[in-house]
């Protein structure tokens, strides 16, 4: 564990943290937790963070706890956020807490010696009685002391409702509860969080006279500016069927230049050697991108596995003519099938049908006669390769399927017979 801090401060990946920490990580093993509200039906690209950082930790001999906010996401978190977001019925709290749980046993290790945990915080905090509560917890902060916490302090001039208001108490009262139930000494989060975080902390050494821990990471922003996790302005999931692998891919691959060491260091688990070659080839053959490539490779994989990670890959190569569509296999075309307009190929059209039945049939042209005239001007190809002669056969590409392209940017594809 002692060389945890170290690692986590070489990635950048340390904002802050409590004085003692070095020194209980010293000591040998800790348990440390991170709360995700299910404020949505999919964790985002920006959870990754926090994820990698309890993936850390299970790495250094830790033991992670992931806490599911089904209470805590009754109420929602201010911290971070202009306004008040709307509150969610607690069956669509249920049912995002249940889709979240399938993506975090893919990211962290819920076996072996250093086994992580996931506990729901609705276990704890639907059942309390508000009178009790407001006795035993609340009598230990002061409204000095929260108003002090960013995440209070940044929303009183647009205004916070008592609801969020008390969203700390919550927090902190979870942290006391894993410590109970747990043993566990260390939370973990974004910078956001640090208010909280330190409340959880206080209520610890008041009552239960214990000490405990806290770090947290800074959020990111891109090179240019922007909030990080957007692609196109739309949010980055990490449920495929909200991202595409295919499209979580791409985010990566086209990373600004001037972020992809950091990104590198953030989430993959290279080392320092890696990717500092990595870095000294992008300035060699920056063409080549492969500090890109490695990048996204790595966190697809992490994300959605590496078989989707491959087909990725594959796809990006052979949209980008860097790959025969001939050597790309029957799981990439499906995925590029899923990314482009697409039809089932009608029956009648076999190997032997000349290709200009198969143009007329896709959505790239108006008329039979508008694809002879495409043809004829040399504006279409056929599994990647250009189109001399309507009359001419080809054989379809892996697993049945036919790609048809009209100039660079416009594609189709026709996919086999169920």
């Amino acid at each position: 564990m002692t060389t945890l801090l170290d690692e986590l401060t070489w990635r950048g990946l340390v904002h802050d943290q409590t004085p003692g920490i070095a020194g209980r990580l010293a000591k040998g093993p800790i348990t440390g937790y991170v709360g995700f509200d299910p404020t949505a039906p999919s964790l985002q690209v920006g959870n990754l963070v926090p994820l990698m950082l309890l993936a850390r930790l299970q790495r250094a001999g830790g033991t992670p706890i992931v806490v599911l906010g089904g209470g805590t996401g009754l109420i929602g978190d201010p911290s971070g956020k202009r306004a008040e977001r709307p509150l969610l019925a607690a069956d669509q709290v249920a049912e995002h807490t249940a889709r979240q749980r399938r993506q975090f046993e893919r990211l962290l290790d819920f076996d072996g010696a250093h086994a992580a945990r996931m506990v729901d915080n609705a276990d704890w905090l639907t059942g309390l009685r508000l009178v009790d509560f407001l006795r035993d917890i609340g009598k230990h902060f002061t409204l000095g002391y929260m108003l002090q916490k960013e995440s209070v302090r940044g929303r009183l001039e647009a205004g916070i409702s008592y609801t969020e208001f008390s969203y700390m108490l919550l927090q902190a009262y979870d942290f006391l509860e894993l410590y109970r139930r747990h043993g566990c000494e260390l939370q973990l989060g974004g910078s956001d969080q640090w208010g909280n975080i330190t409340a959880g902390i206080e209520l610890i050494r008041r009552i239960a006279g214990g000490e405990a821990h806290g770090l947290s990471a800074p959020l990111i922003t891109t090179a240019a500016g922007s909030k990080f996790g957007k692609s196109e302005g739309q949010s980055l999931w990490l449920d495929p069927a909200l991202t595409s692998p295919y499209q979580f891919y791409q985010f990566w691959i086209n990373a600004d230049d001037r972020d992809v060491e950091r990104h590198l260091k953030t989430f993959t688990f290279r080392g320092r050697e890696e990717i500092a070659q990595l870095m000294a080839e992008q300035v060699r053959a920056p063409g080549a991108r492969a500090a890109h490539r490695a990048l996204a490779a790595d966190v697809t994989g992490l994300v959605h596995g590496a078989p989707a990670a491959a087909s990725a890959a594959e796809a990006s190569r052979v949209l980008f003519g860097e790959l025969d569509p001939d050597r790309a296999g029957p799981a990439t075309w499906a995925m590029l099938a899923a990314e482009l307009p697409h039809a089932v190929r009608p029956s009648t059209l076999t190997p032997e049908s000349p290709v200009l039945d198969l143009v007329a049939a896709t959505s790239l042209v108006t008329s039979r006669s508008d694809a002879r005239r495409q043809i004829a001007q040399g504006g279409i190809a056929v599994n990647g390769r250009r189109v001399a002669d309507g009359a001419q056969t080809g054989a379809p590409l892996a697993g049945g399927y036919y790609w048809v392209e009209r100039g660079k940017k416009h594609s189709f594809v026709f996919t086999p017979a169920p």
